[in-house]
């Protein structure tokens, strides 16, 4: 059986299709990804911009014909924090069902939350004790603790790196003061906004999926191009977050843009990335990030499997 999902987020469009057993476990056959930025401009109007729907859709649109091109059965799309939260979100999905074929799910916060634990656990195996991960989006953080693998206490913060872009943008060199205002800031309604439960649960380290900690990770191993199973499971060392920070922020943007690993769409975006990763360290008091390539992209794959099994 061959399946396909699609993770229609905030700042990307992500494609996965699998072969699956009869045992249930699956391989992927075609991953890609694409940076749309459905959610620009939202925070400001509250709607969906009608040129980011259009190059999301069409995007959408490409990865729906792909994957029936391949053979899948059955494909799931699932869309996020910008649809969820646009007052116009429900009617750019039904665009999007019309263009595809096939329907569109827009999921809450925390199922999202469990989704995206999920997928983590599937990449990198269940761990013994407590796991605290977060999903930094376009539109939202996720953060997630679980213990073998069960979701305990889940939260999705409108805090995404799409908007404070947007806010702080650093088109060159980041002056820092303006740098320590965006990640005192973050720090700030981190204290304010996440539970308890998660301020403080006591592991060691976070685990981070999505674009910002892949590319984190990816910049530390110096690498060429992206190599996903060297990235899964590489530990981020607040030293040398740190580091990766001061050099992003010592380049221009455009400087950015030609970094080794560093998908187009994503050289306005690294630096808040790195400003939550960062905060997120210190009200957590953890010690590291542990980089997971696998995320809410393969959660909706296993559970789709779950399902039709």
């Amino acid at each position: 059986m061959r399946l396909a999902t699609i993770d229609l987020g905030t700042n990307t469009v992500r494609l996965l299709v699998a072969d699956v057993s009869a045992d249930g476990r699956w391989h992927a056959v075609v991953q890609d990804q694409r940076v749309t930025r459905l959610g620009e401009g939202l925070t400001a109007s509250g709607r969906l911009g009608e040129l980011p729907m259009t190059r999301t859709t069409a995007m959408v649109t490409e990865y729906a014909r792909r994957a029936t091109g391949v053979g899948a059965s059955a494909l799931r799309i699932v869309a996020t924090s910008a649809v969820r939260d646009a007052a116009n979100g429900r009617d750019f999905a039904s665009v999007v069902e019309r263009a595809t074929g096939h329907s569109v799910e827009i999921v809450a916060g925390e199922e999202e939350a469990r989704l995206t634990i999920r997928g983590i656990v599937a990449g990198l195996g269940e761990s013994r004790g407590a796991l605290l991960a977060f999903d930094i989006g376009g539109g939202s953080t996720e953060y997630i603790l679980a213990h073998a693998g069960r979701v305990e206490t889940a939260t999705s913060l409108r805090l995404g790196v799409v908007p404070l872009s947007e806010r702080f943008p650093f088109p060159a060199r980041v002056e820092a003061d303006r740098y320590r205002a965006m990640e005192s800031d973050i720090r700030d309604r981190l204290c304010r906004e996440l539970p308890l439960p998660l301020r403080a649960s006591g592991v060691r380290h976070l685990v981070g999926t999505a674009g910002t900690v892949t590319t984190l990770a990816a910049l530390d191993l110096g690498l060429e191009s992206y190599d996903a199973e060297r990235v899964q499971g590489h530990r981020l060392t607040r030293a040398a977050i740190e580091t990766l920070r001061d050099q992003l922020c010592a380049l221009t943007e455009d400087e950015r843009a030609r970094l080794p690993c560093l998908e187009p769409g994503r050289a306005d975006l690294i630096v808040p990335g790195v400003a939550i990763v960062l905060a997120s360290l210190d009200v957590t008091h953890t010690e590291a990030v542990v980089a997971s390539d696998w995320g809410l992209r393969e959660g909706i794959m296993a559970e789709t499997i779950e399902r039709l099994s």
